[in-house]
């Protein structure tokens, strides 16, 4: 059994694209701050059937990222699909001209630092995979591809990430590793039909199993239920 590992697992998009993985008989690895919310979500994944653990770790601390991958890898399997999609803080979204460089650092450790050491604990095992088929999905707000100036902080770091993205995607694609970003403009919408959280866990799905192009992009607005 190979395992997925979700990092910013939470009971929305997190939930939904565990539930998703686990049809498929992948093990989830759950990786957040806060042990007694994994805990829980865990066990509402395994009363579902879903083989699912709960990590801790601090995504702005690089060592604690790559302790609770391998933590993951060693209690669950190989990781054969990583997922980066911790929701990002409210004080890293200010105006432009309000932003000065320390408001940048949170930012920064967040989006860059932290999938940069994520990746590199990750990508050594997945080109151990008997069958090959590792995948790297990143989750981004539509910042990540349209600055907005209310949002400073995210939008320069989701471009960093971005960039750090495509650059993966062209590198790793030789070697059977797909790396895909899904870009989530306005947010999830919990009662639309092709934005909710099971909707969008399936776009990511599909990234896994399709293995093509590098960005897939959610609607602007979703359509009601």
């Amino acid at each position: 059994m190979t395992t997925l590992a979700i990092i910013g697992a939470g009971k929305g998009l997190g939930a939904a694209v565990a539930r998703r993985f686990g049809t498929e008989g992948f093990s989830v690895a759950l990786i957040s701050r806060h042990q007694g919310r994994l805990d829980a979500l865990a066990a509402e994944l395994e009363a579902d059937g879903v083989t699912a653990q709960g990590f801790t770790a601090d995504v702005r601390d690089p060592a604690s990222i790559a302790a609770a991958l391998e933590r993951a890898t060693e209690q669950l399997g190989p990781i054969q699909v990583m997922q980066y999609s911790p929701l990002p803080q409210k004080d890293f979204m200010r105006p432009v001209l309000e932003t000065m460089p320390a408001d940048l650092v949170g930012p920064v450790e967040f989006s860059i630092y932290g999938p940069v050491a994520a990746v590199h604990q990750v990508l050594p095992g997945m080109r151990f995979l008997p069958d090959g088929g590792g995948t790297i999905l990143f989750v981004n707000g539509g910042s990540a591809v349209t600055p907005g100036a209310k949002v400073t902080g995210t939008s320069i770091a989701f471009a960093g990430l971005t960039a750090y993205a495509q650059l993966l995607h062209d590198e790793l694609a030789g070697e059977g590793i797909h790396v895909g970003q899904l870009i989530i403009p306005g947010g999830i919408e919990p009662e639309s039909s092709d934005k909710s959280p099971e909707a969008l866990a399936e776009l990511l799905w599909q990234q896994h199993v399709t293995r093509g192009e590098f960005r897939t992009t959610a609607p602007e607005k979703g359509t009601p239920a």
